[in-house]
């Protein structure tokens, strides 16, 4: 959580040690919201009692406020749509730049208190309004009625340059998996600016800045939603896509990181459903064939580490925001419960199993390691251990064995498909010049099979599969542990050739040794 310098100030602190720093950011005041704080933390403004002691406003304070606000928002709106034409990194941020004096007014204008700010909020959530500016007439009879008219144009073209992924079949209905957007709001065409100039950050304040008022908040994470699975698509035209991560995850992490709001985007707009779609968007885009055993008969695809998505961790936001939803124990269960969900999410995880596929060389000595390296094992562990850890952590007694059951199924049918897809078909198959490290599939039955085991009074004969099936599933952990300890052998005879003791030499070539018997077993 966080909070402005003058709440923090207000605030009961006695006896407590502090650590202050000021965000670069920009951000949102969390003071008043009891779903990030207690109560007893609220600083005398946001307490329990702060309405204690005051009337209303008279009726006719805030008239004039309440009509020119919505023309005021809707300038904005049509700057932003002038300056959309032939939009690149430099324009853009110009455009904001000139326009920075009139944004600083609508935060100057929140910054007024309560009732300035309701004026605000009821202005950009009132669809009525909405319509009613951006109606154009049919004769186009003045200068402005002509401007409208080519105002809307832009604006229809501008929604056409940013792309939904393709939904699966089941959830084209999906409000937030649309291929085209249908705006009722200014505040959702204003996400959907904000999303086009790639977060600038002056608007983002704007935005976050208004978050005091509740009904407000769950408007605009409604409007995030509707425009999430455009964000990948951004994120791999940035020019400066670890700027652009940032920007997201610090709109994001204000809206998600409340459990109650967190749960009804899930319920109401699919919300995990977007998040795994717009991964798997991302990654399938990059796709190359997969090279373990005969590459002539593997027809399965692998995410290529040299792209650029996977170097410069493009999919970062996106990975964290859903580390941050399935950290809420309501929305996690949800998840596992979904079995197209998990199908679509082992989907998403097949794409890393053999990654990186590293080939022993015998003919001459390789001088410099692919950067790949870096590339394969940060995707694995954000995209597939972290999400794992987090789901795993809601599993924790026999109340949620239906639960793990239902991952476990969902894993296996997965790695089935693997093995198919990798004509991987006995465990005698010898293959000893290439190894992949990278097994999320293996991680998360491992893992799951555990837990089901240690904590949630699931017998192994229930969940395991046949064994001819775990025959298969274990000769690739057995090849990373070979690969290992003869790399590790090697090293040590070429560090301490003339040094290492007979014992030592003896008992790794045992430790060696043991596991080849086991591997050939």
């Amino acid at each position: 959580m966080s909070l402005c310098t003058e709440c923090f100030k207000k605030g009961n602190h006695q006896r407590h040690d502090f650590n202050m720093f000021l965000s670069q950011a920009g951000g949102a005041c969390d003071c008043g919201d009891t779903s990030v704080m207690k109560e007893t933390g609220f600083c005398d403004r946001h307490g329990p009692n702060k309405g204690a002691n005051k009337g209303n406003a008279p009726s006719d304070l805030m008239c004039v406020a309440e009509a020119m606000m919505p023309r005021i928002i809707f300038r904005l709106i049509q700057y932003l749509r002038e300056n959309s034409k032939h939009i690149s990194p430099d324009t853009y941020k110009d455009a904001i730049r000139d326009a920075d004096f009139f944004i600083s007014m609508l935060l100057d204008f929140n910054n007024m208190g309560g009732l300035m700010r309701r004026v605000m909020t009821l202005a950009l959530t009132n669809p009525q309004k909405y319509r009613e500016l951006n109606e154009v007439p049919e004769n186009l009879d003045t200068e402005y009625d002509q401007y409208l008219a080519e105002s809307k144009r832009i604006y229809e073209e501008a929604l056409k340059s940013v792309p939904n992924p393709e939904p699966l079949e089941e959830y084209k209905e999906c409000p937030s998996l649309q291929e085209q957007l249908v705006h009722k709001t200014f505040l959702e065409e204003l996400v959907f600016w904000t999303v086009k100039f790639e977060f600038p950050q002056k608007v983002v304040c704007l935005l976050l800045h208004m978050l005091p008022d509740p009904d407000y908040k769950e408007a605009l994470t409604k409007a995030f939603v509707l425009h999430y699975s455009r964000i990948p698509m951004m994120l791999e035209r940035s020019n400066d896509p670890d700027t652009l991560s940032n920007c997201v995850v610090h709109v994001s992490v204000q809206l998600f990181s409340n459990e109650s709001l967190a749960l009804r985007m899930t319920e109401q707009l699919n919300l995990l459903h977007v998040m795994v779609v717009s991964l798997k968007y991302m990654m399938s885009k990059i796709l190359m064939q997969n090279t373990l055993h005969d590459a002539n008969k593997n027809f399965h695809l692998v995410v290529d580490c040299g792209k650029r998505v996977m170097k410069e961790h493009c999919y970062w936001p996106l990975v964290s925001d859903l580390n941050n939803v399935l950290s809420h124990r309501p929305v996690a269960l949800k998840f596992m419960a979904d079995d197209s969900l998990l199908r679509m999410w082992f989907t998403f995880l097949a794409m890393f199993q053999g990654m990186n596929v590293n080939h022993r060389e015998l003919s001459q000595h390789v001088e410099f390691e692919p950067n790949t390296y870096y590339a394969a094992f940060s995707a694995e562990l954000e995209a597939s251990a972290y999400p794992m850890w987090a789901l795993v952590s809601h599993l924790t007694d026999p109340s949620t064995a239906h639960l793990t059951r239902r991952v476990l199924t969902a894993c296996l049918n997965e790695f089935r498909e693997w093995l198919e897809a990798i004509n991987f078909t006995s465990p005698s198959m010898n293959d000893i010049l290439q190894v992949s490290f990278h097994l999320p599939l293996h991680r998360y039955l491992a893992v799951f099979l555990c837990q089901a085991v240690a904590k949630q009074g699931i017998t192994l004969d229930e969940v395991l599969p046949s064994s001819e099936t775990l025959k298969l599933l274990m000769m690739h952990p057995l090849r990373v542990q070979v690969s290992f300890y003869i790399d590790d052998l090697k090293i040590n005879r070429n560090m301490h050739s003339n040094k290492i003791s007979k014992r030592s030499c003896k008992k790794r070539k045992g430790r060696m040794i043991v596991t080849l018997e086991f591997h050939h077993q």
